[in-house]
């Protein structure tokens, strides 16, 4: 896979909201969201190189150019030992396009991130002020057998606790690694173009951020 960004934060457009607000809670979860209602918490917005809106009870994020990395935020409370979910909806023409969950976000920007392709293939990976690193597959993207390729939509989930980072799809555990760099932090979803210019059309719902172990 050819992703080109080493340091790929650097070139974002950071959709950010600021509101302490979130959907109403349900069960023992620490925020959820079915993207429904009047409830417009994440962080929205259109320019020339991408959009993050609320479209059919979802939040669509399209980008217009290659090699771009868009995120959003529900709020900038803290989270810190939880388990995060979401199901995307992979509209995406380009296969090379990614799309996941972000956790431990600080204020700086830098966070961990869990990211998927529709070509079957995924990462976690840190980013810092200096660097951008992939701690899975020797900082390399992986394949895997167990996430389906060409699939409409994907469950996404992500433990980010006691120093271990954990990526599921469809419920499968798919890889894990150990890093300490962020204990805590704000949580997100993103985007990230390939090749393609106008390539990736991805659609989240059923967002759910829970305790890690609940």
């Amino acid at each position: 896979m050819n992703h080109k960004l080493p340091k790929v934060f650097l070139a974002v457009a950071a959709l950010f909201l600021s509101s302490l607000a979130c959907s109403a809670l349900g069960g023992s979860a620490l925020l959820e969201d079915d993207f429904s209602g009047s409830d417009s918490t994440w962080g929205t917005g259109t320019d020339s190189d991408s959009s993050v809106e609320y479209v059919n009870d979802a939040l669509k994020f399209f980008v217009s150019r290659d090699y771009y990395f868009v995120w959003s935020t529900p709020n900038d409370e803290d989270y810190e030992n939880i388990h995060v979910e979401v199901t995307a909806k992979n509209d995406s023409s380009d296969s090379t396009g990614a799309f996941g969950i972000i956790c431990n976000m600080q204020i700086t920007d830098t966070s961990y991130y869990f990211a998927v392709t529709g070509a079957g293939e995924y990462a976690i990976g840190r980013y810092t002020l200096t660097d951008d690193v992939l701690l899975t597959n020797g900082g390399q993207w992986g394949d895997s057998d167990l996430i389906t390729s060409g699939a409409s939509s994907y469950r996404i989930g992500a433990d980010c606790a006691n120093g271990t980072l954990t990526l599921y799809v469809d419920g499968q555990k798919i890889d894990s690694v150990n890093d300490t760099t962020y204990t805590s932090g704000n949580v997100g979803l993103f985007a990230w173009s390939g090749e393609e210019v106008n390539g990736t059309d991805v659609s989240f719902d059923d967002f759910v951020v829970t305790k890690f172990g609940e």
